[in-house]
């Protein structure tokens, strides 16, 4: 197996682009629907019954997302045996990540450990597993330091690159604009339905997984809380189950909004040349 071929089964299971074919540890079932009233998007009680709440319920939540585009917080993200967190900081351009995939006892597991400050982007990688351990090539990809990366090399690239122009790896904005239904269910919190199939470009789910679902897409189910201040502070996607496949949650998290730190640069004595072995595996 070339590092290429290993690339394109790990990656494809990346964390923000999670595969429905490959996911772990999702629930089994399919997430089911509340009995309470759910307003439609246009505020409207919905065919379910029930009576509108007050306010702009959806309106609230788009609104939540807008302190996001300002690029000066903390994330995390879960779901299909993946995990992420990190920190982005607009003022200095600079960003922070690391991502896990698979767990111990995986064939594969892959942790990196990506740090931007532009102009700049280095990555620490962590490759384990049977397979991993099969393959000399991973030697010089398993190096222990940080590998600086050619920025030519990385653009466009989801996994090792970063838009700063666009701040929010999960795409939350994209997401609450698919909202079909949703009602409020307490202080600050949310639930009800969205149509996935327009957030491709969310970066939390890739036009397979979409795919997967069928009609289920149009209606996934997901709740929401936001802080004091009215910023999304949680949102979470319950995937049904679709074909072989068992349902799953995906869940982000947004804190410290204003507050997050500039990316510290790695030590250069911790520094080298990514090779060309590394924009392969990605690629």
């Amino acid at each position: 197996m070339t590092v290429r071929r290993l690339g394109a089964g790990l990656v494809a299971a990346a964390l923000f682009t999670p595969a429905l074919a490959g996911c772990a540890g999702g629930t089994t079932g399919t997430a089911g629907s509340t009995a309470s009233p759910t307003v439609s998007a246009s505020g409207a009680p919905s065919q379910s019954g029930g009576a509108p709440v007050s306010g702009d319920a959806k309106q609230a939540l788009l609104d939540s997302t807008k302190a996001i585009s300002d690029g000066n917080f903390r994330f995390t993200l879960s779901g299909a045996g993946s995990t992420a967190e990190g920190q982005v900081h607009q003022p200095s351009q600079s960003a922070a990540m690391k991502f896990a995939i698979g767990g111990p006892s995986s064939d594969l597991a892959m942790k990196l450990d990506v740090i931007h400050a532009k102009p700049d982007s280095w990555v620490k990688l962590e490759l384990t597993g049977p397979t991993a351990d099969s393959l000399p090539a991973i030697k010089q990809l398993n190096l222990g330091k940080y590998q600086h990366l050619d920025q030519a090399r990385i653009k466009g690239n989801k996994s090792l690159g970063f838009d700063f122009e666009k701040v929010d790896p999960a795409g939350s904005a994209v997401l609450t604009q698919g909202i079909t239904e949703v009602r409020s269910t307490g202080t600050g919190t949310y639930a009800g339905t969205v149509d996935v199939t327009k957030a491709a470009e969310a970066g939390s789910l890739n036009a397979a997984t979409i795919a997967a679902l069928g009609t289920q897409a149009k209606t996934v189910p997901f709740s929401a809380k936001v802080d004091p201040q009215g910023r999304l502070s949680e949102l979470v996607l319950q995937l049904p189950a679709s074909g072989q496949t068992t349902a799953q949650e995906i869940k982000m998290t947004y804190s410290d909004y204003g507050s997050a730190t500039p990316a510290q640069k790695p030590p250069a004595d911790q520094v080298v040349e990514a090779p060309a072995e590394l924009y392969s595996l990605f690629n």
